[in-house]
């Protein structure tokens, strides 16, 4: 079971996903994007990153990306899907953060207790079964992060797309203490 430690007490009900009194959990978020908007100042900021860094990042909710790095609005690209690793589509992302916008450095990050070490390509399998068609995506379902994170690492240093490859580093977060441990990439 999930929590979280932003969000105000209401009833377990609600956190355990029923819908909470008076609309979808959509509807809350519109609300309270309402409430940010009544008192948001334009920050006055360009898109390119302050830092000209762009982290790579599991989706996983216990991962307070910013906190964890001393990072502020504006610092740096934040890319995130299951798992956080190099797909195509991050390489996509990272493409047009470096050639269009700037940045120079990549920090990728996984964590330890990822899901993505529970599941198995066995998953894309089950979903044909369910849905009549095959993904055409992989799963990309890891055992061992520090491994997937070196593959990671060399996905984003022998990309041909990328010109920045010189500065790419990838740490593994611990969610029980929220220390980073740097990946020795040739271990």
């Amino acid at each position: 079971m999930s929590t979280s430690a932003h969000l105000p007490a209401e009833s377990a009900e609600t956190h355990a996903g029923a819908t909470p009194a008076g609309g979808t959990v959509t509807d809350r978020l519109v609300a309270a994007n309402s409430r940010y908007a009544s008192e948001f100042t334009d920050p006055g900021m360009d898109a390119r990153p302050v830092l000209r860094v762009a982290v790579v990042a599991c989706m996983d909710a216990r991962l307070d990306l910013h906190g964890a790095l001393g990072l502020s609005l504006g610092d740096c690209h934040t890319i995130r899907n299951a798992g956080g690793v190099v797909t195509d589509d991050v390489i996509r992302s990272l493409t047009i953060s470096q050639r269009a916008l700037g940045t120079r450095s990549v920090a990728l990050i996984h964590h330890t207790g990822c899901g993505m070490q529970t599941i198995t390509e066995e998953f894309r399998h089950d979903l044909e079964l369910e849905v009549g068609q095959r993904p055409a995506w992989a799963v990309e379902a890891f055992r061992d992060v520090e491994q997937d994170v070196r593959q990671s690492m060399q996905r984003v240093r022998t990309s041909p797309f990328l010109p920045h490859t010189d500065d790419v580093r990838g740490f593994v977060f611990d969610v029980k203490t929220g220390l980073l441990t740097e990946v020795d990439p040739a271990s």
